[in-house]
């Protein structure tokens, strides 16, 4: 029907239709993501700085803009450096796990850090 799209990956239906995120096929039912998986493996999340760079546990990164931290008059300054972060799953939008010189231990966006 639509060429575009792919078959089931469990009937072999080529009849399948999106349906917001996911792929569906009327014959049998099965939904399945149409995004296609990463090249670490499906199931692996890859974690991107602001500039694209994939980001590892124990990377070194610094802060590309001002951030107001939470419950204190402090500020981390633009070009603050981070080293040693571990990277998270699934604790909100905040990925990162770090200790800051003069702040102390912190949660950070991957979105406002950039990979050394």
């Amino acid at each position: 029907m639509n060429e575009t799209l792919p078959p089931c990956p469990d009937c072999s239906s080529e009849y399948t239709y999106e349906m917001g995120a996911l792929l569906v096929c009327p014959e049998c039912g099965h939904e399945w993501s149409a995004a296609p998986a990463e090249a670490d493996g499906p199931g692996e999340r890859v974690i991107r700085d602001a500039v694209g760079n994939a980001l590892a546990d124990g990377d070194t990164v610094t802060v590309v803009k001002d951030l107001k931290v939470k419950g204190s008059s402090t500020v981390i300054k633009v070009g603050t450096k981070v080293r040693g972060i571990r990277l998270l799953d699934g604790v909100g939008d905040h990925d990162i796990d770090c200790k800051i010189d003069g702040v102390g231990p912190m949660q950070l966006k991957s979105g406002v850090v950039k990979k050394v």
